[in-house]
């Protein structure tokens, strides 16, 4: 058996306005991510030191 969704939660879901601002969040955390250079990426000045 699968839980019920509450009334607030379907209205979160379905909110466009707040999917939105939603993903915009989580877009500008993924480019400070990529931006500040993640645990994958190696620095050309770090290796040469």
């Amino acid at each position: 058996m699968s839980e019920r969704i509450s009334k607030y939660e379907k209205f979160k879901m379905q909110n466009p306005f707040l999917q939105f601002f939603k993903f915009i969040f989580l877009n500008i955390k993924i480019m400070n991510v990529v931006a500040k250079g993640h645990g994958g990426t190696r620095d050309e000045d770090y290796i040469k030191k």
